[in-house]
């Protein structure tokens, strides 16, 4: 009898503390350092920070703009942007503000909230790196 009542007051209190720490968060990854090496044959994009729980709040990647072509108007929302140029020419259109001029070894930086473009122009490939931080 006591054995029985023993085994259902424990099978109770294992089954009380599954749904308390069901219901709680995940511990959170502790972002780690580590090195990126970046593809020299990219052809259009290449993931270079993912975020969460990569990073803190940063993403990043590489892309690779063929002449006259364009990644499209976007919206910064609420991350501030930078672009490091490391080949070729273009430039960061603001909506309702100026025109940056891209080139080799340029960095652009683009604040939150901020419609823009960037758009190749020279006669070779424009690369650059874009890394976005959640500013708010």
């Amino acid at each position: 009898m006591h054995f029985a009542f023993f085994f259902g007051l424990m099978l109770v209190l294992v089954l009380c503390l599954s749904f308390v720490s069901a219901g709680q968060e995940p511990a959170k990854k502790t972002p780690e350092p580590k090195l990126i090496v970046l593809d020299p044959n990219a052809k259009e994009y290449m993931r270079v920070l993912g975020g969460p729980p990569e990073t803190v709040t940063m993403h990043s990647g590489l892309v690779v703009l063929e002449p006259d072509k364009s990644v499209g108007t976007h919206n910064t929302k609420n991350y501030e942007e930078v672009l490091v140029v490391l080949e070729g020419a273009g430039k960061m259109v603001i909506t309702g503000g100026p025109t940056l001029e891209l080139k080799a070894g340029t960095v652009a930086y683009c604040p939150p909230r901020t419609e823009h473009n960037v758009i190749c122009e020279g006669p070779g490939r424009l690369r650059y790196v874009y890394i976005v931080a959640n500013a708010e």
